[in-house]
């Protein structure tokens, strides 16, 4: 069984990664989405709220795949979380070079800390490159309208959340 795990903040969950949610459902048997916590930052969605936003909108997307969600929080690194959950390939979205050069020093700092730990590159899908959750939190806030880059369930959410609801 290849379980994987993917790692995020998920601040707000964006139609990006759903796309790397999904394109990664179709070749491992469980994927574990982890939320990363830091205490230090003051997330828009507390951790239990993205939980919830991460099984909502993707967990019959997955399932399609016949592959398992598993959404869990952890707050150290991604190696160590990986090892705690079985899982031995590391999922990473690609959006532009930049995430490249980032992701490619990540991965070799990882394969020394954790060479039984694989990692894997996404590229995001041309539709959904340009989405950040950074720059979709800086939308909602000063009053725009989200809708095309993050899920429905997430757009409401987001709504609740920022007293913008009809």
């Amino acid at each position: 069984m290849l379980k994987a795990l993917y790692t995020g903040t998920f601040d707000p969950l964006t139609n990006g990664h759903v796309d790397i949610i999904t394109r990664a459902a179709r070749f491992c048997d469980e994927l574990v989405v982890a939320i990363g916590v830091h205490p230090g930052k003051t997330p828009m969605f507390s951790a239990a709220e993205r939980a919830d936003l991460l099984r909502t909108a993707c967990g019959d997307l997955t399932a399609a795949h016949s592959c398992k969600l598993s959404v869990l929080t952890f707050s150290g690194l991604a190696v160590t979380a990986a090892r705690e959950v079985g899982a031995t390939l590391l999922v990473r979205g690609l959006r532009d070079g930049t995430d490249l050069d980032y992701e490619t020093q990540m991965t070799g700092m990882n394969g020394v800390m954790a060479p039984e730990i694989e990692t894997i590159f996404l590229a995001a899908s041309p539709h959904v490159r340009h989405i950040a959750a950074t720059l979709v939190r800086q939308i909602a806030l000063l009053g725009g309208d989200v809708t095309p880059f993050v899920p429905d369930v997430v757009a409401k959410a987001l709504a609740v959340k920022l007293n913008t609801a009809p």
